[in-house]
């Protein structure tokens, strides 16, 4: 009883200290009792009154909140809000959204004798608005698989890390690593069952398993499909114009490199969604390793130097 009669005095007088020695940088009405309140009893009978009054959502709070909450529209039935105004606006499911994502990016990966080439640029951007040129596309899910991003960055970004958690606890539970094959359709499962929801996401999944290289695409419509070359995102027809004349199946690693490398680059000359570094994987049997990340304005010089030396011999 001594202890909990200390502990409300020490409450008390640190409450009693806040008010009068704080300065108030935010208003006359900004800092309350509210902060102090997060947590205890009054906190959370302020915020039931809240609710039953309509006068918030999950966080009352005017200018901090509840800690570990956030607010849901405050609408009879949020999900349906949620689905109706923020639904991806790609395609058939562009229904005079109240929020259009608008996406871009260019993303590719090939088998080939020795391996599988997984190359990608940086770019993010927001409609004609660039916000940002060091977007690390590439997923590193484990050491012999590997993920890319086209579409919305942070369903990308999500998912194919819970997909990293999926394959973690499978390698506990069996005792061994997850084929690609399985990957790929624990990914699809995931999206498939958030079907209508609006994700965006064109991923593909490769890597190293027992049966060899592997590599399957998957979209948030739940399509998987296996093949040998796949690319992915607004500067994909660009990427495909180089990979289909110059892919083959016996490139030596350092043309595989190369074609990846080229690939990427056009798609961003022509393609205004992608641009910023180019990164490159190389997956062998021993697992991926990063092979280079280059600025495509570099590889512009240096592709103009050659095409200039080229013509004038």
């Amino acid at each position: 009883a001594r202890r909990i009669n200390a502990y409300s005095s020490a409450i008390t007088n640190t409450r009693t200290h806040f008010h009068r020695n704080t300065p108030n940088m935010f208003g006359p009405s900004a800092v309350t009792t509210d902060i102090l309140d997060i947590g205890s009893r009054n906190g959370e009978d302020k915020r039931r009154q809240a609710m039953a009054s309509g006068s918030g959502a999950m966080c009352p709070s005017k200018f901090l909140g509840a800690p570990a909450a956030f607010d849901i529209p405050n609408v009879a039935d949020p999900a349906h809000f949620c689905r109706s105004n923020f639904a991806s606006a790609s395609g058939a499911a562009d229904s005079n959204q109240t929020v259009k994502f608008a996406k871009g990016t260019t993303t590719l990966a090939f088998k080939f004798n020795d391996g599988i080439i997984v190359s990608v640029d940086s770019r993010s951007t927001m409609g004609a608005y660039i916000a940002s040129q060091t977007v690390k596309k590439i997923i590193e899910i484990n050491p012999f698989l590997l993920g890319t991003m086209a579409g919305g960055a942070a369903d990308c970004s999500f998912w194919e890390r819970n997909l990293g958690m999926q394959c973690r606890m499978y390698e506990l539970r069996n005792g061994k690593r997850i084929t690609v094959a399985a990957a790929s359709k624990l990914l699809a499962n995931t999206v498939n069952s958030y079907r209508g929801y609006g994700l965006s996401m064109g991923t593909m999944i490769t890597g190293w398993d027992e049966t060899g290289p592997q590599l399957y695409y998957v979209d948030s419509d739940g399509t998987r499909l296996k093949g040998n070359m796949f690319s992915v995102g607004s500067g994909s027809t660009y990427a495909y114009g180089i990979l289909d004349n110059y892919y083959r199946k016996d490139l030596t690693v350092e043309e595989a490199i190369d074609l990846g490398r080229r690939a990427i680059y056009h798609a961003t000359h022509r393609d205004a969604y992608s641009g910023g570094i180019n990164n490159l994987y190389h997956v062998t049997k021993e697992g991926w390793t990063k092979v280079h990340s280059i600025d495509v304005n570099e590889m512009h010089y240096e592709f103009a130097e050659e095409k200039k030396n080229s013509m004038s011999s």
